[in-house]
């Protein structure tokens, strides 16, 4: 891991993973010293992801039903009951787990609930996001706005919530939804939230939504769909 901070007590990384054998080492090889634990939860791998992760010093969580949001919730389920804030980090090597602070840090000096790492605000490799995952962004947190008033940049998967303020959200999404559900259900809870820059790179690997058409088309009909959700139930919790 890379060199110490002074992170406070009860943090929690988990990384959702499926064949990241080449990335995972880097990710956790960057990760800042002085984490409670760092959680990797694979999701099928057929390559060497598993063994990559236990000789970084990660334990290790399998989840057989395939989803980004399934992996998510199988490693908030291992969290032990000290924990304070969890991280969440995908294990592709394209967010700097170096700057890992700068999403503590709000939540850890009591201004924050969630803090979500904004690849738009960032610096970005060129070509690291991609035309599809822009629009995608655009669109959905143009939803946001105009459905609840607040302005997001970004979806972004490298994220920091409080261990509390999560348990309350009741998350639920199984895949591509996870990141958005996330974000408008702290809205519908009156978390407080901020976006932090972040840097952003291109991806070790194919990845599993933007790589291919299909991917891409599921991801951007779910995100879509569960934004429309939670609409309709801030809603109706307004008129009940």
């Amino acid at each position: 891991m890379a060199a110490h901070t002074n992170l406070p007590p009860g943090i929690r990384v988990i990384i959702p993973v499926l064949n990241e054998e080449k990335a995972l080492p880097r990710v956790l090889g960057d990760l800042p010293l002085g984490l409670a634990e760092v959680v990797v939860v694979d999701n099928g791998s057929t390559d060497d992801t598993v063994s990559a992760a236990k000789k970084g010093g990660a334990s290790v969580e399998y989840e057989a039903r395939r989803g980004y949001g399934s992996a998510c919730l199988r490693g908030i389920a291992a969290l032990g009951p000290d924990t304070r804030i969890v991280v969440f980090l995908d294990g592709d090597y394209s967010d700097d787990p170096r700057e890992l602070s700068r999403l503590i840090e709000p939540i850890a000096e009591g201004r924050m609930d969630m803090v979500i790492g904004s690849r738009v605000l960032g610096n970005r490799e060129k070509g690291a996001l991609v035309p599809v995952a822009r629009f995608g962004n655009w669109l959905a947190t143009g939803l946001i706005a105009w459905g609840w008033g607040y302005r997001y940049t970004d979806l972004g998967p490298f994220r920091a919530i409080r261990y509390s303020s999560l348990m309350a959200l009741g998350m639920e999404d199984q895949d591509f939804g996870w990141t958005v559900e996330m974000q408008v259900k702290a809205l519908n809870h009156g978390l407080r939230v901020q976006e932090v820059p972040v840097s952003y790179r291109k991806r070790i690997g194919i990845s599993k939504i933007s790589g291919t058409v299909i991917g891409s088309y599921r991801a951007g009909r779910k995100i879509l769909l569960t934004i429309g959700r939670e609409w309709l139930k801030r809603r109706k919790a307004k008129h009940d």
